[in-house]
């Protein structure tokens, strides 16, 4: 029986090469709104049930439904005002039922990444050749709706199988969300290819926060200024990221967005940050830092 995962080395933060963001910026700042779509009667899946009472249950269908008819414009604004350019999570479904919002987002020249086809899909149980079809299909209908080429991958409802990091590797992906191991990017072990995880938080992801945590608004908007804060003064030393996980049907209610405006506005008035993608930021560590990375990590592991 394997011992850990596998999917990456022991890799201590400290001491580590020193990574500089453009500009000097210590700190890479991203926000990824999830854009999803819930199914009444999704196929049933074995491991684990979408919903929590018989289907079709209304009320969780409905409260979903408000984020992509009311959540998702109060959240773009704000993020608009702040020059905050989203990194989409997006079901790919979506694309067929909402092709507004999908317009509203490219328009804004935000960036577009797979969370699947659709949030009530889960990855348990699927074979190599199901697998495929969804990531094929992720590349494939995206860039037909939007002229992107998608190179990041957060799993459905963060289900995977032992095969998933090697299948985004192979399709040519940049980085997987699904991995909440570090503050900084990692080169992930992938059969061939390259592969990072991106630094996503749980911990201020709005969902648990206020689901889990049973935080106030104001209370979560302290704690993306803490979070912030911290990252930011680490960043001296070497440049982490920060990254706040959204979904319009929770932050975007309406007593929830001035605390979440006020916490963009601090963010986005600090000295040292680069707000940008998860994309841009993939791009930037490849090309500077992947290779320097790598050699650290093998050179500790030989000890």
């Amino acid at each position: 029986m394997k011992s850990d995962l596998e999917l990456y080395d022991y890799w201590p933060y400290a001491d580590r090469p020193k990574i500089v963001w453009p500009n000097g910026a210590k700190i890479a700042f991203w926000v990824a709104p999830n854009i999803e779509f819930y199914e009444a009667n999704p196929p049933i899946n074995p491991k684990r049930s979408p919903w929590a009472r018989p289907h079709p249950d209304v009320v969780p269908l409905a409260t979903r439904d408000h984020g992509n008819r009311v959540g998702h414009w109060r959240m773009m604004e704000v993020m608009d005002k702040y020059k905050v350019r989203g990194s989409i999570s997006l079901s790919v479904g979506l694309i067929e039922h909402h092709p507004e919002i999908i317009k509203e987002c490219v328009d804004r020249n935000w960036e577009f990444f797979s969370h699947g086809i659709y949030n009530t899909r889960y990855s348990y149980e699927m074979d190599e050749a199901q697998e495929r079809a969804i990531i094929e299909d992720s590349i494939n209908t995206v860039q037909k709706a939007t002229g992107q080429r998608i190179v990041g991958y957060l799993a459905p409802a963060l289900t995977h199988t032992e095969r998933t990091m090697d299948l985004l590797a192979e399709y040519g992906f940049l980085y997987t969300c699904d991995l909440f191991q570090d503050d900084q990017p990692q080169p992930i072990k992938v059969k061939s290819g390259r592969l990072i995880s991106m630094p996503y938080s749980l911990e201020i992801n709005d969902i648990i926060v206020y689901n889990s945590y049973l935080a106030t608004p104001r209370r979560y908007g302290q704690m993306i200024k803490d979070q912030f804060d911290q990252l930011r003064t680490e960043g001296e030393k070497s440049g982490t990221v920060m990254c706040i996980p959204l979904h319009a049907y929770a932050v975007g209610q309406a007593h929830r967005m001035a605390p979440f405006e006020e916490a963009l506005e601090y963010i986005t008035s600090q000295p040292d940050v680069w707000v940008t993608t998860a994309r841009e930021i993939a791009e930037y560590y490849y090309e500077n830092y992947y290779d320097v990375m790598q050699a650290d990590i093998l050179k500790r592991k030989a000890g």
